[in-house]
């Protein structure tokens, strides 16, 4: 087997800062950050590093953290909607059952109630036709 020798750590290193000074002027030939940088907060920046790095190191760390609060958001939102939906199915099926049992319930009460009704129909109606029947005419005598 052959040994491969390691590459000279100073040919890295300035390859690194080649590719560093590239991306760097990319950015800064970048039209949206000439304008930014033209602007007065831009210019405010420029002025103060300190707070630029800051503010930099600040969104930084404050990305994740953010993410993880929006996605918490969004799926609290979602599993209130199914939640809501769920609920709703639930309500609305106890709702039908006990709109059955209530329908059913009236259900016998009218037919008890018709019963009942027919029951003194006929027995008003029997009383009526007894107590009026030609047979209870008296005859006055004058």
């Amino acid at each position: 087997m052959v040994k491969e020798e390691p590459p000279s750590t100073s040919k890295d290193f300035q390859e690194l800062q080649r590719r560093v000074s590239l991306l760097i002027a990319s950015v800064q030939s970048n039209s949206k950050v000439v304008a930014f940088m033209k602007s007065p907060v831009g210019q405010y920046l420029d002025r103060h590093p300190f707070l630029t790095l800051t503010l930099l190191v600040f969104a930084s760390v404050s990305a994740v953290p953010v993410g993880c609060f929006l996605l918490l958001v969004v799926l609290t939102s979602l599993a209130a909607f199914l939640g809501v939906i769920l609920l709703e199915g639930l309500v609305i099926s106890v709702g039908s059952l006990s709109l059955l049992c209530v329908l059913c319930g009236l259900g016998f009460v009218s037919l008890i109630m018709s019963g009942t009704i027919i029951v003194s129909y006929m027995v008003v109606s029997s009383l009526v036709n007894y107590w009026f029947s030609p047979r209870w005419k008296f005859k006055l005598r004058i």
